[in-house]
């Protein structure tokens, strides 16, 4: 995601896209934050606002600056991409795959060595 294509154009939306991209509950991000959820779910639905030294902590939970969870200006969220458990068994199948190739061909390499030195 890009800075500048959000419709959230409160601290609250800002909030609870950041926390949305991430995969947290309101309650998985409180409890990171030493919070109540309640207290995190007004900030969201900006019905509160946090301490100053609160939202630099926010922002470092969220994975964004400062300034850009105050006013949307700077960088904001990087997409996080869910993998699908179909494409995490493929994934696991290929690198078994490539780990099997790599270990014959250190098996050649060894053989040839072993070679080289009875010579």
């Amino acid at each position: 995601m890009n800075a500048g294509t959000y419709d959230d154009d409160t601290l609250g939306g800002r909030m609870s896209l950041c926390r949305e991209n991430r995969g947290m509950s309101v309650e998985e991000a409180a409890g990171h934050l030493g919070v109540l959820a309640e207290s995190w779910e007004a900030w969201e639905r900006d019905r509160d606002v946090p301490r100053a030294n609160r939202l630099s902590m926010i922002a470092g939970l969220l994975g964004v600056t400062p300034s850009w969870l105050l006013s949307g200006q700077g960088a904001g969220p990087v997409e996080v991409k869910t993998t699908e458990p179909d494409d995490l068994l493929r994934a696991v199948k290929d690198a078994s795959e490539e780990v099997a190739a790599l270990n014959k061909r250190i098996d050649d390499i060894a053989a040839r060595l072993a070679q080289r030195n009875k010579l």
